[in-house]
């Protein structure tokens, strides 16, 4: 019997079965084509006591952040855009100087830290995949090849003081042991510091049916009520609560330590009344997902075959994580989408795992004149479509699956 891994409940309830599938970032080379993939169940389950939504860790959180690791954050000049944003009210809001200390936790190839150092500000990031880390002191920021947790922030506080702010974007659903993390952010963080958390909201992955941002390297899935209660435990306050468009709806949440920290705006009060209001803390909330998944496969699956049938062509483009759960989840393969575009040079040349389909640079998606072209993240609609205008030359049209299908 599985145990949530917040309080260690037995868990029953099955938020969402999407079969199997190997990790979303485990991207083929040529020569591994003709050998076995390795498969996961992706199975998520809701904890009917703390309400953390979770898929168990199959597969070792060291194997899912390889090395090799091929996300980049910088590839996205939007949230290239929207990390300098924060960096610049943050600054301002927390008083930072020369004589601060600023932390980030999964700092990838410096997106957000380089407008830190562009301040004049100390950073360290801590950053556990090589490929990211080594891009990050190309451009000049230290970075740690760790992944980070109690002892080890423990030992950083005393080699390198505590942090007067703390960052962790997209972070936080991908730990596996959550209580550790954050009793590492309590060890790392100085006092009257500030740490904020970046995360996909759990009411919009339900209510805009976004299953395809589960994947293995998501462990939790996150509504404000539950995280509010697991830094609690460890001694931490939440002081200010943020919604923001990114990744199809995030939060941002501001905490500092239960006993200095200041004091708690109506912001928190707010949302915590609007998930009341939406019934999150009822089961039927967390049981509509699984319907509305299917509809979605079935649709693009219809759409993809009424196409082929047409003799119209539908390349995709995005080779992100979530695209690799939704083309696995609707079984596709190279006969129906024959290519997806990526514009990271990490990721060209290479296969998609599971569906195995191959992807191109932007310019051979262009070459080819497709009919159509499906936008795997489509958080990223409207940065895509400028990038790829070019396709309305032809009278080509841009697709999205999710949360239903739209041709436009």
């Amino acid at each position: 019997m599985l145990s949530c891994r917040h309080c260690q409940s037995a868990l029953h309830e099955v938020f969402i079965d999407l079969g199997s599938a190997p990790p979303s970032n485990a991207f083929l080379r040529a020569e591994d084509l003709n050998r076995p993939e390795l498969y996961f169940p992706l199975k998520v389950f809701t904890c009917q006591a703390c309400g953390l939504v979770q898929v168990d860790e199959l597969q070792g959180h060291e194997a899912l952040f390889s090395s090799d690791y091929v996300y980049f954050s910088s590839i996205s000049s939007s949230w290239v855009e929207h990390a300098r944003r924060h960096v610049e009210r943050s600054v301002d809001r927390l008083g930072l100087g020369p004589g601060s200390l600023v932390l980030e936790i999964a700092s990838n190839d410096g997106y957000l830290l380089q407008h830190v150092q562009a301040r004049g500000i100390p950073c360290l990031g801590i950053e556990p995949t090589h490929s990211t880390a080594q891009a990050a002191r190309a451009r000049g920021i230290e970075s740690i090849e760790q992944f980070f947790g109690r002892e080890f922030a423990q030992r950083l506080a005393q080699e390198r003081g505590h942090a007067d702010w703390i960052v962790g974007n997209n972070v936080l659903a991908h730990v596996p042991d959550i209580n550790d993390f954050v009793a590492g952010l309590k060890a790392a963080l100085a006092p009257g510091g500030c740490i904020t958390l970046e995360f996909p909201h759990l009411q919009q992955l339900v209510e805009q049916a976004q299953f395809d941002t589960i994947y293995h390297e998501h462990f939790s899935y996150l509504g404000f009520a539950t995280v509010r209660r697991i830094l609690a435990a460890q001694g931490l306050a939440v002081w200010d609560v943020e919604q923001l468009p990114s990744h199809g709806g995030s939060l941002r949440v501001w905490a500092g330590h239960a006993e200095s920290s200041p004091s708690e705006l109506p912001s928190v009060a707010a949302l915590l009344a609007q998930e009341l209001a939406a019934g999150m803390e009822e089961p039927a909330f967390y049981r509509s997902l699984q319907a509305r998944a299917d509809a979605i496969k079935h649709q693009l699956l219809r759409f993809l075959l009424e196409q082929k049938a047409a003799g119209k062509t539908v390349l995709a483009y995005g080779a992100a994580a979530k695209g690799c759960t939704l083309l696995n989840y609707a079984g596709l393969r190279p006969d129906l989408l024959a290519a997806v575009a990526d514009a990271s040079p990490h990721k060209q040349g290479r296969f998609l795992p599971g569906s195995r389909i191959p992807v191109v640079r932007p310019e051979e998606l262009l070459a080819a004149r497709p009919d159509f072209v499906l936008l795997l993240p489509w958080n990223l609609r409207t940065e895509l479509e400028v990038q790829l205008a070019a396709i309305r030359g032809w009278g080509g049209q841009f697709v999205v699956a999710v949360p239903e299908l739209q041709v436009f």
